[in-house]
């Protein structure tokens, strides 16, 4: 290992692969993986030990420990890997939105068609705030700052309009 850190010997490094890459393709197949896929690992894990050569640690580990080491966590990245792949057809996020019933489809029409004759009917400085709020999605803050007013005027603005919507729509109305 020294030889391939210092000088990226290659001779060295030939050495070392026919000697590990042979075990560490059994040592990862002892662990359920199929051959194809443990000969990818043995050669992963040997380039691993020619780029990081470098990092190699004769004070912490001996080279067979450092080299079964990354074997073993390619293995745990794998299964990791395959278990986020493996999803559940039947899991309720994967599920589309049923369709909705006409019935309903003709009602949230008319609901919405409602709303917007009752903010047609507003005076234009409540139903421009109300426009920002609902369409842009804004908070009063980001109302008041895009139009120059007061954050109170905007509350109020907001307050007065959703009270005559309630009266025009119905207090019932989901606003």
């Amino acid at each position: 290992m020294g030889a391939i850190a210092r000088d990226r010997d290659r001779m060295a490094f030939t050495a070392l692969f026919n000697h590990f890459a042979p075990r560490l393709k059994g040592f990862v197949m002892g662990m359920g993986i199929a051959p194809e896929a443990a000969e990818e690992i043995a050669q992963e894990v040997m380039l691993t030990a020619w780029n990081k050569a470098h990092l190699f640690d004769p004070a912490r580990a001996n080279v067979a420990t450092w080299l079964y080491t990354i074997a073993r966590n390619r293995r745990i990245d794998l299964a990791r890997r395959a278990a986020r792949e493996k999803l559940d057809p039947a899991e309720p996020m994967l599920q589309g939105t049923p369709p909705a019933h006409p019935d309903n489809l003709v009602a949230a029409t008319q609901r919405d068609d409602a709303l917007h004759r009752a903010i047609a009917a507003l005076p234009d400085e409540q139903a421009q705030i109300i426009r920002l709020a609902m369409t842009r999605g804004w908070s009063h803050g980001e109302i008041a700052r895009h139009t120059g007013l007061p954050l109170g005027t905007v509350k109020s603005r907001i307050r007065l309009a959703f009270a005559r919507l309630r009266k025009t729509i119905g207090p019932d109305a989901d606003l």
